[in-house]
This record gives structure tokens, C-alpha cells and sequence, in this order.
């Protein structure tokens, strides 16, 4: 028997280190449109980069260690475990772009330029996201009731 809660709580796990660590490479020290926290030095900006990198690591290795533990038992659920995944990433993605971006104003996507498609581009992902990961856990859970 497949243990269906902690392998989606694993994939959410992942999902969010994921997402949270693309968006900090990419976004943050590649293109270095912003940082986790632009409301003061270029210093805290760095330092602020550098804990949700270290957050975003700590999830993704927690997600895939509760992931090895359920492998290991025969009780992961594959198919909870990828809805979880993009469940996470969604999650992460509206909790940014509406917590972090707009209410807390903590940084904007990017700066200098006209912002609402950026915010709408993101929203849609983060949607879209959620949305995928919905869809995949209902999936999984009326395949498993047809069992």
C-alpha cells in the first residue's frame, strides 16, 4: 500500500526547492534583475540571496529524502509524488509573486521596465502550475478508487 500523503508532502518539498532555486540562480545571480530583498543595501541583497538559496536547498534534500524513505518501504506513489512536485512549484511561484512582489514589496521581478507583464506572466505560470499539479493528484486519487 502506497503511503499517498507524504509522497505528495515530498513532492511539494521538491517542487518548491526547485523553482525557488531556479528562480534565485536565474533570475538573481545570472541575469541579476533583483535580489530576495531589495529594500537596502546591495550587501543584505546578497546576504537575503544567499538564505533563500540555502532554504530552497534544504527543501529540495528534505523532499528527496522523505522521496528515498517512501522508494525504499515500497510506499511511494509515484503519481502523488509528481502531482506534489507541481503543486510545490506553483505554490512557490504565487506565494513570490503575490507575498514577496506586491504585498511586502520585498523586490519586483525586474526593474526599469513596464512590470505588469512581467507580474502577469508569472501569475499565469504559477497558475498554471497549480492548475497541472490539481489535476494530476485528481487523476491519480479516481484511478486509484477504480482499483
Amino acid at each position: 500500500m502506497t503511503d499517498d500523503r507524504r509522497s505528495t508532502w515530498g513532492g511539494v518539498l521538491v517542487g518548491v526547492g526547485l523553482v525557488a532555486s531556479i528562480d534565485e540562480i536565474v533570475l538573481h545571480q545570472l541575469l541579476r534583475w533583483h535580489h530576495f530583498y531589495d529594500r537596502s543595501t546591495p550587501t543584505a541583497g546578497l546576504v537575503s540571496d544567499g538564505f533563500l538559496h540555502a532554504a530552497s536547498v534544504v527543501a529540495m534534500v528534505g523532499g528527496f529524502f522523505l522521496l528515498l524513505d517512501l522508494r525504499r518501504g515500497r510506499t511511494l506513489s509515484p503519481g502523488h509524488a509528481w502531482a506534489g512536485l507541481l503543486l510545490g512549484m506553483g505554490a512557490f511561484q504565487l506565494w513570490d509573486g503575490t507575498l514577496n512582489h506586491k504585498l511586502l514589496g520585498l523586490h519586483e521581478i525586474r526593474y526599469g521596465v513596464e512590470i505588469l507583464p512581467y507580474d502577469l506572466t508569472w501569475l499565469a505560470i504559477a497558475i498554471l502550475l497549480l492548475g497541472a499539479g490539481g489535476w494530476l493528484l485528481r487523476r491519480q486519487k479516481r484511478a486509484e478508487s477504480r482499483q
